[in-house]
């Protein structure tokens, strides 16, 4: 009977569709377990294909590489070196005693998300996951066939409980396991990030421990993937539910965990690196980060293109891009109207020094008058209105994607979740862009962010110590600047009831009369409620962007554009 156990958790960054990419990155993972002494690695879930892969697992030729690629990973486990968990689509193969023989040739073929346990060149054994995802941005149950309950595998004389993700948010997954003889509980993961999310995953893990009386490990990956940020913050927590390793958040890193069984005979973890999580602003700062590195990085864009406002929404969305991909990589261009202030040309212009990127000043003002001109014969004895306002931002939008065009730059929308919420923005304008940082992040959350990043760099980002934005930035009132002397103000609420109500309807659904219960006013209420409604055409054909909050407005939240359902907005 095995006494001791080394076991090395990788907390990988796997892009999806890079088979053989992230299958090197397991091969790197495990040199460095060999080097540990460690007897198992373990890596997330699906890392061998990326997570979510979506449909791209019905194809047959991603199914076939990805199937050479475990059966050479199965023969380097031969040189008698660490064992390996890998996540990764498997097979159904009741008619087949090996699932590498297994042929894909059609996409119909019915694939589970596995965790595979391969050790000695052989596969020890493998089990899909049994509750499947089917909610938020995930949509596993049109991909995946549920696996069933099924009991431990054994490595090297250890009985080893596996779970897959959300088989840790229902009992039943490590009940079973448990109750088949489980000795110790490893879950592989995929989970998102949101704010506070890390504190979820740990009182879940400690109501499983104190059910199945077992020591639990939690191994998360890192890194963006479309519009989902994975945050990593892998644990093991013993039988006691005491913390023995915590990984850093949104960082790459490989822990390794000494296993030995005490005089009960019980495995226990002893302890080892722990980094406690980061505090919430820190958090949604890094995940904005991390989402927008990953998109640039993994879709190969060399940089990215923003136009300058001198408001505080561009102000971040730079800081954020610098912190992302470094200075050198990102371009700045203010396109001043009649109705820009001076304050707001400085604003733009300090910004972009203290951020050290490239900055162009390109006028509107010909393509104001240009189209004034073209339209005149239609637009003839009408009044001015969002008409002439809108053309602005559009004339904007087609600067900034001309530049694309030409470099290759990626635009980075501006937009915030409250200004998408209720349609605050100008389709094919001001919401041109390929990705938006700040699409899930309310305004005064914006606000609180530009404050933090102010006062605090994190290590990991290539941007500016010290300020990145003036603080007149911050404390200035926002402004579209579109006509003479107008603020947000002028059309919304201010942002502190704007957001308190969006959160009510959003991530809440609150009915009305628990949100007056808050001590909203009603015709307030009322009035956001029909702007949220009215504007989810525009929200279909903007940017994807980071998700950060419990629900975002992309995937989260599912409203028909046409829709004649206004509840008591009616009224």
């Amino acid at each position: 009977m095995s006494e001791k156990l080394t076991i090395a958790f990788a907390q990988m960054n796997p892009t999806v569709g890079d088979i053989r990419g992230n299958a090197d990155l397991i091969r790197a993972a495990r040199k460095k377990a060999a080097d540990a002494g460690a007897d198992l690695l373990v890596t997330p879930e699906l890392s061998l294909v990326g997570y979510p892969p979506e449909d791209l697992v019905l194809k047959p030729e991603l199914l076939l590489e990805a199937q050479a690629e475990l059966r050479s990973l199965m023969a380097d486990t031969a040189d008698g070196g660490p064992g390996i968990l890998v996540g990764a689509p498997m097979p159904d193969v009741k008619l087949q005693e090996n699932p590498f023989k297994k042929a894909f040739t059609t996409a119909g073929s019915e694939i589970y998300n596995a965790a595979v346990l391969l050790d000695g060149g052989s596969l020890v054994g493998w089990k899909g996951k049994h509750f499947l995802c089917d909610y938020s941005v995930f949509d596993e149950k049109r991909v995946f066939k549920q696996g069933a309950l099924t009991g431990p595998f054994s490595f090297r004389g250890v009985r080893i409980g596996v779970f897959i993700c959300e088989d840790m948010w229902d009992a039943d997954v490590c009940e079973t396991l448990a109750e088949a003889g489980a000795e110790m509980l490893i879950g592989i993961n995929g989970s998102q990030f949101n704010a506070g999310k890390a504190d979820t995953r740990q009182l879940l893990a400690i109501e499983r421990i104190k059910e199945c009386e077992l020591p639990l490990a939690y191994l998360n990956m890192v890194g963006g993937q479309d519009d989902i940020v994975f945050d990593g913050g892998s644990f093991v927590l013993n039988a006691d539910c005491s913390l023995k390793a915590q990984a850093p958040m949104f960082d790459e890193h490989f822990m390794v965990t000494e296993w030995l069984k005490n005089a009960d005979g019980e495995w226990e973890c002893q302890p080892a690196e722990t980094v406690a999580p980061e505090e919430e602003l820190a958090a949604v700062y890094r995940a904005l980060v991390v989402g927008v590195r990953d998109y640039i990085g993994k879709n190969r864009f060399p940089g990215i293109v923003i136009g300058m406002s001198g408001g505080i929404d561009s102000a971040l969305s730079a800081a954020i891009a610098v912190d992302a991909i470094g200075p050198e990589r990102v371009r700045c261009v203010m396109m001043p109207s009649p109705y820009t202030s001076r304050e707001s040309l400085e604003d733009a212009q300090l910004a972009t020094e203290l951020l050290g990127v490239k900055y162009d000043s390109i006028s509107i003002g010909p393509a104001m008058k240009a189209f004034e001109e073209m339209l005149a014969p239609v637009m003839a004895g009408t009044e001015a209105d969002t008409t002439e306002e809108n053309i602005q931002a559009r004339s904007r939008g087609l600067t900034l994607m001309a530049i694309s065009n030409k470099l290759g730059y990626m635009v980075l929308s501006t937009g915030n979740k409250s200004e998408m919420s209720v349609g605050y923005a100008t389709l094919y304008g001001d919401m041109c862009g390929g990705y938006n940082a700040l699409k899930d992040v309310y305004k005064t959350k914006v606000f609180a962010l530009s404050r933090w990043r102010n006062e605090n760099k994190p290590n990991d980002v290539l941007g500016p110590d010290g300020a990145v934005m003036p603080e007149r930035i911050i404390t200035k009132p926002p402004s579209a600047e579109l006509k003479p002397d107008q603020t947000d103000q002028d059309s919304l609420p201010e942002y502190d009831v704007l957001d308190g109500i969006l959160e009510c309807l959003i991530e809440e659904e609150l009915p009305l009369v628990d949100i007056l219960a808050r001590g909203y006013d009603e015709s307030t209420v009322r009035r956001v409620w029909r702007m949220l409604d009215l504007a989810e055409y525009k929200r279909r054909q903007s940017a994807p962007g980071v998700r950060v909050t419990i629900r975002d407005l992309a995937r989260d939240r599912r409203y028909p554009i046409t829709n004649a359902f206004r509840g008591l907005t009616n009224r």
